[in-house]
């Protein structure tokens, strides 16, 4: 199967921006990382770039290799003109659950833009307290160029700060599985007991004192 030249895949890409951008409206794209994850925070970006030029190898940031996602991180940053990140911490997600702490970080990383958008596109999650018209999608990373944009923003972020904690709690290999349930790390709770990065709701069954 031949490979969809860049140009055409980023053409495709932001079908849904282009509805935004041809009638002159501030669109931003919005998506977390981190929802699945037994230890660490979750992490939300939101995010305004410009119609042109777009930026080569944007896409879902589970598709791409860790030096990729970095390369165009950078891009991203030099070009967007506007855009946030907001973590929402372990016991924060213990406390109301991982659905609202999502919530809560999309929040407040749309309230930290300095420029007012009337108009988010966002991966799946719905409802959220922000006064903006709000575009769901269902795998809207892998749809809205924005949103797999604002996916590398969030995942970049996280990953980074999972593997500065590696060098706190170095028993539990954050760096390598970035606070995913692996069999390593499943093993390492068992033995170590959590640490203070750990969801105490997501590690019950495993925890000596979860």
């Amino acid at each position: 199967m031949a490979k969809i030249p860049e140009e055409q895949r980023l053409f495709e890409l932001t079908k849904i921006e282009r509805t935004f951008w041809e009638s002159a409206v501030v669109v931003a794209g919005m998506d977390e990382v981190g929802r699945g994850p037994l230890a660490g925070p979750v992490v939300a970006a939101c995010l305004v770039l410009p119609q042109a030029p777009l930026i080569n190898g944007v896409n879902d940031s589970k598709k791409l290799s860790a030096a990729r996602r970095e390369s165009i991180y950078e891009q991203i940053v030099s070009l967007s003109p506007d855009y946030a990140l907001a973590w929402v911490e372990p016991e924060v997600i213990d406390q109301i659950n991982i659905l609202e702490a999502t919530k809560l970080a999309f929040k407040q990383a749309y309230s930290t833009l300095k420029q007012p958008v009337g108009d988010v596109l966002v991966d799946a999650v719905k409802g959220l307290d922000i006064p903006a018209r709000q575009h769901s999608f269902v795998r809207g990373d892998q749809l809205s160029y924005l949103i797999a944009a604002a996916s590398i923003l969030a995942k970049v972020e996280r990953d980074r700060y999972m593997v500065r904690m590696d060098e706190l709690y170095p028993q539990y290999g954050f760096a390598r599985n970035k606070g995913y349930g692996t069999a390593e790390h499943i093993s390492a709770i068992c033995e170590f007991g959590p640490c203070p990065l750990h969801r105490r709701s997501f590690i019950k069954k495993w925890a000596k004192d979860g």
